[in-house]
């Protein structure tokens, strides 16, 4: 599936390039309220576990899910 700009993916991995630190289900989920989206945190997790996948995020922590941001400098 090929996400369009504007997309939630798309728009989160740019938070989560700005942004860095450590992400989770709830601050993705805020994140995206605040770029217009109306997010569903099952997708929203799908999309934190992509980005895992591609390498911008790291698993810190199982329970609850935690990620770091990995810095590209």
């Amino acid at each position: 599936m090929t996400e369009q700009p504007g997309s939630q993916r798309a728009d989160l991995e740019k938070a989560v390039r700005t942004y860095g630190g450590h992400w989770d289900t709830e601050r993705a989920l805020r994140t995206l309220r605040d770029a217009g989206h109306d997010p569903q945190d099952k997708r929203t997790r799908q999309i934190l576990r992509d980005l895992a996948s591609e390498g911008l995020l790291v698993k810190v922590q199982d329970w609850p899910v935690r990620y770091t941001a990995v810095r590209g400098d």
